[in-house]
């Protein structure tokens, strides 16, 4: 799946659904039930174990979904990820030699900033996507609509503390995007195997997104 193709994808839908947990069974029901929900997109943590063997069970299984790797820490990881077939890759912080890593092999990169300096210093070596990480923790919807208007050539998630109260609001701010955990994929959901819990949730999710972008292209 091209770069572009997959960042095309993650704009039109405008959530990444973030799968932590703690078997590759429990992975696997998660995304496919996001997906049946009408999300065919997740991010696989790399604190799932295993997860680079599930990725390249879901990317053969599932090749409408677009896969992937998230917390990636450094380029030994990403390359695993990259070989398992991994179509993105993201990261709680941001390290500029994953990036670039990336970057070369035309690959979709996600670093995780907080800063204007860290969004500068990700720009500048290729990255055109980035995912504000905690977002609700240092300022959340505030934060977002002030870190945004300098940096219009750039498309910013919100991931951190998204839930379906703020959803809307975060997009109103500037998100092109929302990385989504635990309030789209709850851990009670997955212990319980509880499917149409979760893709009530990821039309719900979706829903918001699609009502906010309604309403702001209403008002321009």
């Amino acid at each position: 799946m091209k770069h572009e193709n997959v960042r095309a994808k993650i704009l039109e839908v405008g959530i990444i659904p973030a799968v932590r947990v703690s078997t590759p069974e429990d992975a696997w029901f998660a995304a496919e039930a996001v997906s049946r929900g009408g999300i065919p997109i997740v991010e696989l943590t790399m604190t799932v174990p295993k997860a680079t063997e599930l990725i390249a069970h879901l990317v053969e299984k599932h090749p409408d979904m677009v896969v992937g790797a998230g917390t990636v820490l450094n380029v030994e990881t990403a390359r695993a990820c990259l070989a398992a077939g991994a179509h993105f890759l993201t990261s709680p912080g941001l390290d500029l030699e994953t990036v670039e890593f990336a970057v070369q092999r035309g690959v979709l990169v996600i670093p995780g900033v907080l800063t204007p300096s860290e969004v500068m210093s990700a720009a500048k070596v290729g990255a055109s996507l980035v995912k504000v990480f905690p977002c609700a923790q240092v300022g959340g919807v505030a934060y977002l609509r002030a870190l945004t208007p300098p940096f219009p050539h750039l498309s910013f998630i919100a991931s951190g503390g998204v839930n379906q109260q703020n959803a809307a609001d975060y997009i109103f701010a500037g998100a092109a995007a929302l990385g989504v955990g635990a309030d789209l994929i709850p851990p009670r959901a997955i212990q319980a195997r509880e499917h149409p819990w979760i893709v009530e949730l990821a039309r719900r999710f979706s829903q918001l997104v699609r009502n906010a972008r309604a309403e702001l292209a209403i008002n321009r």
